[in-house]
């Protein structure tokens, strides 16, 4: 079995390479397990804290160009797509956004389509595509109503997934994601960077600065809960799907404050005496136009789960940060 994962040397794609690395093999629902073979990371950039393993490939280059996603994707057998341009900086950057976000994804379709062996895709999405007046509470068939250029971007690329599926070019499956809390490393350039950073930052003894007020409702998931759905989406049959290809996933709502007072209690007050409040006008629009109200039904009947707490979320991270 050959695996491709764009983005790959991002912390959510090297991470699912170690774990498929660990196992060894991959049996997908209702299939035998097969051996992997090889797992192709691809990214703009090397990236640092790659696994070290024989069946690794790490390659570099533009997903906007053509040529070169034909060459990555030659006869792959999964796809895990999760290269993209983050939220503020799609939106800073329209033509970049544009390129990677969307440009970049119909070469990965238009290359698996020419292959003709429906291979198996999960595109890495996010709520990014709701914005402006929502229902009190975001469901499985709420309209998308993008409020930046990234969600758009994201809008078009779901639709393009399902279509690709509905066709039969692909095995296409849609995860549509809460922020992801806590991530291990550094800030990016997207607006919910400080999500990870003002509960990071401080555990690890450096300041961080907080751009929103602490009554910020938040839609998140952990790390783990991630990487569990990014397996069990790519696992499922596809008669589980049938033409509906998008899964929204469940989450967690709280307030910013409540992820403060989580932080306080695992870490003490010493971790929150290191939270500046400063705030930015810019990132707060981005930020106040996601929804904070989810409900999964389909995604829970499916067997995907939330994380029950904050606190719990904070102590994972304690815990796969230190080992």
């Amino acid at each position: 079995m050959r695996i491709l994962i764009t983005g790959g040397t991002g912390f959510i794609g090297k991470h699912l390479a170690r774990q498929l690395l660990a196992e060894g093999d991959l049996a997908l629902e209702g299939q035998p397990a097969q051996r992997i073979e090889r797992i192709t990371l691809f990214d703009a950039f090397a990236g640092e804290g790659l696994p070290q393993d024989p069946r690794l490939e790490v390659l570099t280059g533009d997903i906007a160009d053509a040529a070169t996603v034909a060459r990555i994707a030659d006869g792959v057998d999964l796809v895990w797509h999760l290269a993209a341009v983050v939220s503020a900086a799609a939106e800073a950057d329209f033509e970049l956004g544009m390129q990677v976000n969307l440009h970049g994804l119909i070469n990965l379709l238009e290359t698996l389509r020419r292959q003709g062996r429906g291979t198996r895709l999960v595109f890495s999405s996010g709520f990014a595509v709701f914005g402006g007046q929502l229902p009190p509470v975001v469901g499985d068939h709420t309209a998308l109503t993008p409020q930046s250029s990234y969600g758009m971007q994201k809008a078009v690329g779901e639709l393009l997934v399902a279509d690709y599926s509905r066709k039969g070019f692909i095995d296409g499956r849609v995860l549509r994601l809460p922020t992801v809390v806590v991530r291990p490393g550094k800030p990016n350039k997207a607006a919910s960077t400080f999500f990870s950073s003002i509960i990071r930052e401080p555990l690890n003894g450096e300041p961080a600065v907080c751009p929103v007020g602490r009554d910020t409702q938040v839609f998140i998931s952990s790390p783990r809960r991630v990487l569990q759905a990014m397996q069990r989406a790519m696992w499922l049959a596809p008669q589980h799907l049938g033409g509906e290809r998008i899964i929204p996933l469940p989450g967690l709502t709280l307030s910013v404050g409540e992820m403060v007072d989580a932080l306080e209690r695992v870490a003490g007050v010493e971790a929150t005496r290191l939270i500046q409040w400063q705030h930015d006008p810019a990132i707060e629009r981005i930020v106040s136009s996601w929804p904070t109200r989810v409900e999964a039904p389909r995604a829970r009947a499916l067997g995907f789960e939330a994380d029950a707490d904050f606190d719990s979320i904070v102590r994972a991270h304690i815990e796969d940060t230190r080992r």
